[in-house]
């Protein structure tokens, strides 16, 4: 059965958590200990009716103060496909829970008061939403029961995101008015709205198209582990484990080292399941190889024609999660696919303000929650690709030397030695510093 990882992103008390919790419980997702036990904390606030944030808020923190901290998990299935929920905070100050959410996502759930409108945090979500690559975007007008469900709100609402997301590189948007406390177009079409013609939630997460979302063409395959059971009935075995990160590899196709640069071909792809054909993203597998190479953990298996580029510095977007700041100078381990190297920041290019997409070029650090681009040197070459092309190759995390905490999560723009011209991304950024940025209060 297919399965479509979404994340939730938004204001403060916006309704996220309602939303997954009424997901949950209209779709018969929660068990029926799951229910008694938060309609007992319901009645025990003096609720008039159970109150299904409490579903996914599970802190104690959380459920004191109502609003969401941690990512909080949840899966459920429909007979049409399986799902996993990242439930991220609205909180600035919790932006980079919510980019640990939303990093593994094949659609985000933006979600906007319809009192309040379009506010500079819809927009700061939108913006992460498409640096992390999400290709599929839905904008939920939730509390339009507080609004009379009123069309002309609504109508506003996705006018003025739609004039934001014109900057942004979102090609999919889906905008659907609903009430998470009522239910209204959540699981099944309101009533309340019948001027509304399209889809409810689930439907369209039961069938927004994710299959071309992956990279079918560029076969990465970065090794994680080399198995040699050297037993009596594996005595010659030699397999390459890892997860294939892009690509489509077939038994017998030719193949290509890196980075050595050694060629050779696939022999058998093996699973616990039993051998395949062929196999692509997001299989774990181990490759037997036709011929004996010295390989090692780090390398990549890829087409003899089609490689990502080796390179010991990088350009990346940054989004930063540390307490300590990013500075120029700064000295990191990177880990990249299977493979660790030591890093420095070689420069700070800028820092990006995500309400208005404004790049400070003048600053010196990237504090907690802050994004911005990077120059990195590192100390052995890496096999790296743009992010827009692969998400698995194309990403990164720094880690503290002294702690070993993850401090920061990198998308590769460009791998080499400094451009000379500005690629397209550096262009669109340029254009939109010129441009007049409305942000709505």
């Amino acid at each position: 059965m297919d399965l479509l990882r979404f994340s939730t992103a938004g204001s403060v008390d916006d309704g996220k958590s309602t939303l997954i919790g009424r997901l949950l419980y209209d779709s018969k997702g929660i068990f029926e200990d799951q229910l008694a036990a938060i309609e007992r904390t319901s009645r025990r606030r003096g609720y008039q009716q159970v109150d299904l944030a409490l579903l996914t808020d599970g802190l104690r923190a959380e459920r004191e103060q109502g609003i969401t901290i941690d990512v909080a998990y949840r899966y459920f299935a429909t007979p049409r496909r399986k799902f996993i929920i990242a439930d991220t905070p609205g909180h600035v100050q919790y932006t980079r829970n919510m980019v640990t959410g939303a990093s593994t996502a094949d659609l985000a759930i933006v979600l906007i008061d319809a009192r309040k409108g379009v506010l500079e945090q819809s927009h700061r979500h939108a913006f992460i939403a498409t640096l992390l690559g999400i290709p599929h975007l839905v904008v939920a007008v939730n509390k339009m029961d507080l609004v009379g469900y009123s069309e002309e709100t609504f109508n506003a609402i996705r006018d003025d995101f739609s004039a934001w997301a014109q900057k942004l590189d979102v090609h999919d948007i889906q905008f659907i008015p609903l009430s998470a406390l009522h239910g209204d177009n959540v699981v099944t079409r309101s009533v309340a709205m019948p001027w509304y013609q399209g889809p409810s939630l689930l439907y369209h997460l039961e069938n927004v198209y994710i299959g071309s979302d992956r990279n079918l063409i560029d076969a990465r395959f970065p090794v994680q582990w080399i198995i040699r059971p050297q037993t009596d009935a594996h005595h010659d075995y030699r397999g390459y484990a890892g997860q294939i990160a892009s690509g489509v590899f077939r038994k017998g196709d030719q193949v290509t080292i890196l980075p050595s640069g050694k060629t050779t071909r696939i022999k058998r792809i093996e699973t616990m399941d039993g051998e395949l054909e062929a196999a692509g993203p997001p299989h774990s597998v181990s490759m037997l190889l036709e011929d004996e190479i010295d390989i090692s953990r780090g390398d990549m298996i890829c087409r003899p024609h089609n490689q990502p580029t080796v390179a010991n510095e990088l350009d990346a977007m940054m989004c930063w999660m540390a307490d300590a700041p990013l500075r120029p100078g700064g000295r990191y381990m990177l880990k990249h696919t299977t493979k660790t190297v030591k890093a420095v920041v070689d420069d700070l290019r800028y820092r990006i303000d995500v309400n208005t997409l404004h790049r400070d070029q003048t600053a010196d650090q990237l504090g907690l929650n802050d994004i911005g681009r990077i120059h990195l040197r590192m100390s052995a070459p890496l096999l790296l690709d743009p992010y827009d092309l692969s998400r698995t190759t194309g990403g990164f995390i720094l880690i503290d030397e002294a702690t070993y905490d993850t401090v920061g999560a990198g998308m590769v723009i460009h791998a080499g030695p400094e451009k000379q011209q500005l690629s397209a991304d550096e262009a669109l950024e340029g254009a939109l510093d010129d441009a007049e940025v409305p942000v709505a209060a």
